[in-house]
């Protein structure tokens, strides 16, 4: 039977045993296990079958005498050593993937375009700090960079007239490979000029009537988002008086007071503070949405793309996504 707690692996013996006998595939297998949370989503990202997945998971297992997963259905969780492993399989991550900079030489620089494709306001210290290294690094690859839709990103990167979108990806689509950058939490706000700016102890009946500013289809993901769900559950009766593609104008006029806004809480966790808009229930937020690094698997990157896809992939590998905001 496997020991439910693994014995601390970061003494010198345990790095020895590390060094000596783990396979580095299980490791990073592993820690694609435990990012995803499914066996599934872990071996549609590597381009294996659930099988291997699940294999190279038992293997791991048995090589450190540990139960290092939860199963709940076809979910999973780490257990306490799970953990502990996850993070040494990320910190050894890390250090690897320092070793392509090391090891570049002047004769190996890396020149060509990258085109960039980005849905509007991309908050994430953790992406700026990615651009800035990776410009420290190859600084003369050049970038161009283009704010559109979410639907007219996925378009440009299917007719691979653009290297890489961020954007929304609610539907997935067969040829786009998509990362996870950032899961945004959506909540309902008002401005100051609204009536149920400022009010506390409300409830979800309160907001029943209310209209409502709202994305157009494309940002949250079609007429059948769960955001239009949402409202059809709860019996909500007003109206979308006004409607936009950019988060900024639909901030802009929940401020006005048109009415009701659903917006990302990390966006706008500073005019909460400076008491410009007001937090509606639900409490737990709405919905959470996932800002997708996307490209086409079927197009023939660069030196350069592929580089940053490389880079960009290693850093979604070593930090946590609560950490990217």
């Amino acid at each position: 039977m496997m020991n439910p707690i693994c014995p601390s692996l970061r003494d010198p013996d345990a790095k020895r045993f590390l060094n000596d006998r783990l396979d580095w595939n299980l490791l990073r297998t592993f820690l694609v296990i435990g990012q995803e949370g499914s066996i599934s989503r872990a071996a549609a990202r590597l381009h294996l079958s659930q099988p291997a997945i699940s294999q190279a998971l038992r293997r791991l297992e048995e090589q450190l005498d540990s139960a290092l997963v939860v199963r709940r259905g076809p979910r999973i969780s780490l257990s306490r050593a799970g953990e502990e492993v996850m993070q040494i399989a990320a910190d050894l991550y890390g250090t690897v993937s320092r070793l392509g900079p090391a090891l570049d030489s002047p004769a190996e620089t890396v020149v060509g375009k990258i085109r960039l494709l980005t849905i509007s306001r991309i908050q994430s210290r953790c992406y700026d700090e990615f651009l800035a290294q990776f410009h420290l690094e190859y600084p003369q690859v050049e970038f161009e960079v283009d704010v559109l839709r979410s639907s007219d990103v996925a378009s440009a990167l299917l007719q691979k007239t653009a290297s890489f979108g961020l954007g929304l990806c609610r539907t997935p689509q067969p040829k786009l490979e998509q990362r996870v950058l950032l899961q945004q939490r959506y909540a309902f706000f008002c401005g100051k000029r609204h009536r149920l700016f400022g009010r506390k102890n409300l409830t979800l009946g309160d907001l029943q009537s209310e209209n409502f500013v709202s994305f157009t289809s494309d940002q949250i993901g079609g007429n059948l988002s769960p955001l239009t769900v949402f409202r059809d559950q709860q019996g909500f009766t007003g109206r979308i008086i006004a409607s936009s593609p950019s988060l900024d104008e639909i901030r802009r006029l929940v401020g006005a007071g048109y009415g009701i806004g659903c917006l990302p809480e990390h966006i706008v966790a500073a005019d909460v503070l400076a008491e410009e808009v007001w937090r509606l229930p639900p409490w737990e937020g709405v919905i959470d949405v996932n800002v997708y690094l996307l490209w086409n698997r079927e197009q023939k990157l660069t030196q350069a793309e592929s580089v940053f896809l490389e880079r960009f992939e290693q850093m979604l590998m070593t930090t946590d996504l609560a950490e990217r905001f």
